[in-house]
């Protein structure tokens, strides 16, 4: 079991470092509806990775198992695509990166955020974290290791659970700090969000090509 926390361990942080869902619950944090619309969206955000991890890991559990010092043809090619895929996205987000001296432009939705309710904030942060392609094919990476694993469920609930807690938490942090202390966390937040917001193309690209060559490297192993 540690050894397949070891494997989704980069994964997981692939999923936590996220500007876009980060920015959007710190909106949430500095608008009028804060701790109703802030936990709806970690609820969400939360739910999302579990729902997609379980998925791909129940689906992955479908693989016909091989003895540990054996290739795994199916394994390899999924890891392989999924690594392609990441390596497309940092090339993407890379070239979407904003100029020197301009200024990024936010999503549209990003801008109603402040009249967002519980259930829109609900519904945005699985939508975030389960339908987003990034985190899509990194849960989806994910689900492959652990379910090819051929860890018992009690194991299996444990290593989702890590998974989730680790990807959850740039979100969880920011959310659970400001219910504590809201008035000691609206200036950090506020410069959080300009610098991700400015950085969120170069952060994407950098993290999506690194996951991206590790997959690569996974799915070569597994032949």
């Amino acid at each position: 079991m540690t050894g397949t926390i070891g494997e989704i361990l980069p994964l997981a942080l692939g999923v936590s470092i996220s500007p876009v869902p980060v920015i959007a619950a710190i909106l949430m944090l500095l608008s009028p509806r804060a701790r109703v619309t802030g936990v709806g969206f970690l609820l969400g955000w939360i739910a999302g990775i579990v729902v997609a991890v379980t998925v791909f890991t129940l689906l992955a559990s479908l693989i016909p198992s091989a003895a540990p010092d054996a290739s795994k043809p199916i394994q390899g090619a999924i890891q392989l695509l999924l690594g392609a895929l990441l390596l497309v996205l940092a090339l993407r987000n890379w070239r979407s990166r904003p100029k020197a001296g301009e200024e990024p432009p936010l999503p549209k939705w990003m801008q109603a955020i402040d009249r967002i309710t519980f259930p829109a904030a609900l519904g945005l942060g699985l939508l975030l974290s389960a339908v987003n392609p990034k985190n899509l094919m990194l849960g989806a990476a994910a689900g492959v290791d652990i379910g090819s694993a051929g860890l018992g469920v009690g194991e299996t609930v444990l290593v989702i659970a890590v998974f989730t807690l680790i990807a959850a938490s740039t979100v969880a942090i920011p959310v659970i700090g400001y219910l504590i202390a809201a008035d000691r966390m609206r200036g950090p937040l506020g410069a959080l969000h300009v610098w991700l917001a400015r950085e969120n193309a170069v952060i994407m690209a950098v993290l999506l090509l690194v996951i991206g060559a590790v997959l690569i490297g996974k799915g070569i192993a597994s032949f």
